[in-house]
């Protein structure tokens, strides 16, 4: 694969870096160091002008480099941070360009190594898909009415994941947070090192906590594996904010497609958060992946999402 790739990160990263908290920080020392508190303001609000231009040139750049690209492929290393990747994430989008995470290579992944069985797999999936969004589709007309009327904000919830080949695509879940909880993750999330998941998440509804516990908010992603996005059976669809925390060469397991349900799901859920733990439990999927695999992995998962095992 060609295409554009995006190097131009170190005046970027220096921006995001720049935080309310460090401005106060710095104006305190300051103050301590004998210099006039009107001094002090007026040389931080400079300095923090400064730093808005140098983001405003950063994003500009962003903007123009892909926009002017001849390609649809944007490649770009990990290393540049959520907030950056978010930001072209979108940009790609409204440019009808894909953003590619640069990756370790996979020797483990299955349709590289067994094409025949990974086809029939794909054609299930397209075929499961359709035929379950049919059947429920009353279920989840019910669901969003449910939500629209219990609470503000739209009925589905969209959020930027690592598809299969460091691809990102946007997954669609039924909204069980408030609104605009994005914008809250990182504080009720602060001291986490594991999987972001909280189980007294205060920005989950009580709708939504319903829904969480059957699993009912994971039924929009079917659309996804209608796209090709995800599997029926697969590897756990990682946000960014927790791909980019794999250690090392563990990040080649995000070159795998994600699936609906998977190994980790079945196997332990919100009860094994470590993120070494659930990637080497995605990993041994993969070097074991077999169609007879993936159909144990459906089986188990029905009685699963009825006891509500692990949810939160």
């Amino acid at each position: 694969m060609t295409g554009l790739i995006v190097n131009k990160v170190e005046s970027v990263q220096h921006t995001e870096g720049f935080k309310e908290t460090a401005f106060m920080s710095n104006l305190r020392i300051k103050v301590k160091q004998g210099k006039s508190i009107a001094e002090s303001f007026l040389s931080n609000l400079l300095s923090f002008s400064e730093h808005l231009k140098s983001s405003a040139k950063g994003k500009d750049s962003d903007t123009a480099d892909i926009v002017k690209s001849d390609s649809r492929l944007i490649f770009v290393q990990p290393e540049i941070g959520e907030a950056r990747l978010k930001r072209l994430a979108d940009i790609c989008q409204r440019s009808d360009k894909y953003l590619l995470i640069n990756l370790p290579q996979a020797s483990e992944l299955p349709e590289d190594n067994k094409i025949i069985s990974w086809n029939l797999k794909r054609i299930f999936d397209w075929l499961a898909a359709f035929v379950i969004l049919i059947c429920l589709s009353p279920v989840m007309l019910a669901l969003a009415a449910i939500i629209a009327g219990t609470s503000s904000g739209s009925v589905f919830f969209h959020q930027w994941r690592v598809g299969e080949n460091g691809k990102l695509f946007r997954i669609i879940k039924f909204r069980t947070m408030i609104s605009d909880a994005d914008k809250l993750h990182h504080l009720v999330m602060t001291g986490q090192t594991g999987l972001h998941k909280c189980e007294d998440d205060p920005r989950i509804t009580p709708v939504g906590r319903w829904m969480r516990k059957y699993s009912l908010d994971e039924l929009p992603q079917l659309f996804n594996v209608l796209r090709g996005e995800m599997s029926i059976v697969g590897p756990r669809p990682w946000a960014l904010y927790d791909a980019l925390r794999i250690s090392g060469d563990g990040k080649r397991r995000l070159n795998s497609l994600p699936g609906v349900t998977g190994a980790w799901q079945v196997s332990a859920r919100s009860t094994m958060l470590d993120l070494d733990a659930v990637t080497e439990c995605d990993l041994s999927y993969l070097r074991n992946w077999s169609l007879w695999s993936d159909l144990k992995i459906l089986l188990m998962t029905v009685p699963k999402v009825l006891s509500g095992f692990g949810a939160f």
